[in-house]
């Protein structure tokens, strides 16, 4: 049989080759595609992006930290968060800030939910994304990589002071608690946390003004008044919906069930006040006051 008797009429498809024939190499033209949701998407506008990154800064960078890697108030680093890494326009996201995490895992801090805007929570995973696309190989930065201090330092130090005197001077002194602050903080990016948060370190903790041991910061406490008998107040050791536990002045714990009938809870946390100020709190403003906090050395 020759070459010409093999070919197959116009018009047809060639026979398949015979099984166990080997088979010609197919041809591949592009790059292969991603493996990653973080490679797959597109980055939202410039505009979209500017204003999650304003909601954060607002809203997360507490706990998160100004470069998502971890606040003064523990939050986890959300460049490693696998939910971050799989989310691709903000369906996993969403839910997590709308509902919070009260259980979360072993060593984090409970997370409250957020009632934001849907839009505004997509913009804000928008924001993630763009970090992503710029922090390296799969969206995962080298570990040593840090946001560079003139990132932080970009306010007016007049200006935050002008709004120190007005918002925190009547709980707060240049002379006395907050005297040396910046020599607490190795860089501005964590002393922003570190006055955003109101204070309070990882696990409650934060440097002393000399940078040695670390010192536990004013602690939550809690009032408890039982149906009958005094009133209690202590440390905050534990509270959810069932319990409650306070550690005493002398250190004896005491744990009370809470019903409908009591006992009556007053939860007092120096932190509260930094919490509703973040609500408020303009971008310019944090800034500002990073700047003239950190020429307090």
């Amino acid at each position: 049989m020759t070459l010409a008797q093999t070919k197959p009429p116009e018009g047809q498809p060639p026979a398949p080759a015979a099984q166990g024939a080997p088979q010609p190499p197919v041809e591949r033209r592009g790059p292969p595609p991603p493996n990653f949701p973080q490679q797959q998407r597109h980055l939202a506008d410039a505009a979209v992006i500017a204003r999650g990154k304003g909601l954060y800064e607002s809203n997360c960078a507490a706990c998160h930290g100004i470069d998502l890697r971890g606040g003064q108030q523990g939050g986890p680093n959300l460049l490693r968060s696998q939910l971050v890494l799989s989310d691709k326009s903000g369906e996993q996201i969403t839910p997590v800030v709308q509902r919070g995490r009260p259980n979360p895992p072993a060593g984090a801090p409970p997370m409250p939910a957020f009632p934001m805007p849907p839009d505004d929570i997509k913009a804000i995973a928008e924001y993630f994304h763009s970090v992503l696309a710029h922090a390296g190989a799969q969206g995962r930065p080298p570990e040593g990589e840090l946001v560079p201090p003139e990132r932080v330092l970009v306010g007016d130090a007049a200006a935050g002071q002008a709004y120190f005197s007005a918002k925190c001077s009547t709980c707060h002194s240049v002379d006395g608690d907050l005297k040396a602050i910046a020599s607490r903080s190795r860089d501005p990016r964590e002393l922003q946390d570190l006055w955003v948060s109101g204070g309070r370190g990882r696990g409650g903790r934060d440097a002393d003004a000399e940078g040695g041991e670390t010192t536990r910061r004013q602690p939550v406490t809690v009032t408890v008044i039982p149906a009958s008998g005094s009133p209690l107040e202590g440390r905050l050791a534990r509270i959810d919906d069932f319990v409650v536990s306070l550690i005493l002045e002398d250190g004896t714990r005491k744990t009370f069930t809470r019903t409908a009938s009591g006992p009556k809870v007053e939860v007092h946390d120096p932190a509260d006040a930094h919490r509703k100020l973040v609500s408020t709190l303009a971008e310019k403003d944090m800034h500002n006051v990073t700047a003239y906090l950190w020429t307090l050395k």
